[in-house]
């Protein structure tokens, strides 16, 4: 059976994709839906998070080989995991089927300033300074990631009580962001079918860097009008039926073809 292995970006785990695997079922995606957290996140959250993405993962995938899923894999990711999904895919393309890459961002494609707007500086060091004030915090990376305001209320709620149940340290997410940070992809393009999808209206990493990342890979894109950097939260249903109409068409003919 195919496994679509879900990864989630910077302090984020599992739970943060609320009704996205649902969705993606519901969509007609081929396989079975997996959702791995990264070192430092969700279960994981008393793993000290490595400051490299490599080491990341080497991680997740002895993590999904534990829980007894065999390769190739198709994987969704967003942010610091479609890094983290985009090394594994150049490092190891035979464990890789497909990918789909949710606003994220590559050196060398991208300069630090399309990586992270200087507009939303303030609002970082806001989160991090309010680390333990969980519910400013949240507040903070929710006005910085999410476009969408009318379940804002609800969702302040559920992560507050994520992170209250599986905490993500102050330090594990600077060795995150740092591990971004350095994170520089090989120059040539993943063997496999690559999509990427981006948010117009991203507060948080500037549209540019996913532009860039498809031109340089010749990869699909195919971007949001609206959404934030949260993509899936801002429209989950967009998502999963762009991945699955995408995965369908892709899919039609060998991937021996494809490349």
């Amino acid at each position: 059976m195919t496994t679509w292995i879900l990864l989630r970006g910077l302090t984020r785990e599992a739970r943060h994709w609320a009704a996205l695997p649902d969705k993606l079922v519901a969509s007609g995606i081929d396989g079975k839906v997996v959702l791995a957290d990264l070192p430092g996140n969700g279960i994981h959250s008393s793993v000290r998070a490595p400051a490299s993405v490599p080491e990341m993962v080497d991680f997740v995938k002895a993590d999904v080989a534990r829980l007894g899923y065999t390769p190739p894999y198709r994987v969704m990711a967003m942010s610091l995991g479609a890094m983290v999904a985009a090394a594994w895919a150049q490092r190891a393309p035979k464990d890789i089927e497909c990918l789909a890459l949710i606003n994220t961002s590559m050196r060398p494609f991208s300069g630090p300033t399309e990586r992270l707007r200087p507009s939303a500086w303030m609002e970082l060091l806001c989160a991090a300074w309010r680390w333990r004030d969980r519910r400013d915090a949240e507040a903070a990376i929710h006005n910085l990631t999410c476009n969408r305001h009318d379940t804002r209320e609800a969702d302040l709620a559920a992560w507050t009580e994520i992170y209250r149940s599986a905490p993500v340290s102050r330090a594990n997410a600077l060795r995150q962001l740092w591990a971004a940070a350095r994170f520089q992809a090989a120059p040539h393009a993943p063997r496999c079918p690559t999509l990427v999808l981006s948010s117009r209206e991203d507060q948080l990493v500037d549209p540019a860097c996913s532009r860039k990342l498809a031109t340089a890979w010749q990869a699909t894109l195919i971007e949001h009008p609206w959404a934030g950097h949260d993509l899936p939260h801002d429209d989950p249903a967009w998502v999963s039926d762009t991945v699955a109409a995408w995965g369908a068409t892709s899919f039609e003919r060998p991937l021996s073809a494809q490349r």
